[in-house]
């Protein structure tokens, strides 16, 4: 596989009309991670909320995202995947991304799991482009950490 075949359409279409873009109010956590190896940067803030079922579930994702086209698209791919869902839900999800991005391209994604995550996949055979396929992931763990900082 050469680098050309990582960037699918799925991939450019996410790049050039991100889905959720641009830093809105309200939030409860923002975060600014950076990819040194890169220079890739995103500030993700995260909005949560209770169902009345009593699940906190995410109702926003918003991010100012720069750098490649493989970690603007994750951010967009990953906020439209996880906005609307509960933490539960989410759990599996990002763990499926995370265990299928460091198998170094040995394990296929579950497309019923990670939706439009499944065109980041091939990133998994070269480690400098996992951390830019990662890094919204991490920023969004971290911002869920923060969450629960700032309520404690």
């Amino acid at each position: 596989m050469d680098l050309t075949s990582l960037y699918t359409d799925i991939i450019f279409e996410h790049d050039k009309r991100p889905l959720h873009a641009g830093l809105r109010e309200p939030f409860d956590a923002e975060v600014h991670h950076v990819n040194p190896t890169c220079g890739d940067e995103i500030t993700l803030r995260v909005h949560l909320g209770t169902g009345e079922d009593g699940a906190v579930r995410v109702e926003d994702v918003s991010y100012d995202a720069t750098g490649c086209a493989m970690s603007r698209s994750s951010a967009s791919i990953m906020s439209d995947l996880l906005i609307g869902r509960t933490l539960t839900e989410i759990e599996p999800i990002a763990a499926h991304m995370d265990q299928v991005m460091h198998a170094r391209g040995k394990q296929a994604g579950d497309e019923e799991i990670i939706g439009d995550g499944i065109a980041l996949v091939g990133a998994a055979k070269f480690p400098n482009r996992v951390k830019c396929v990662l890094m919204s992931w991490k920023a969004f763990q971290a911002a869920l950490v923060e969450t629960r900082v700032l309520g404690a």
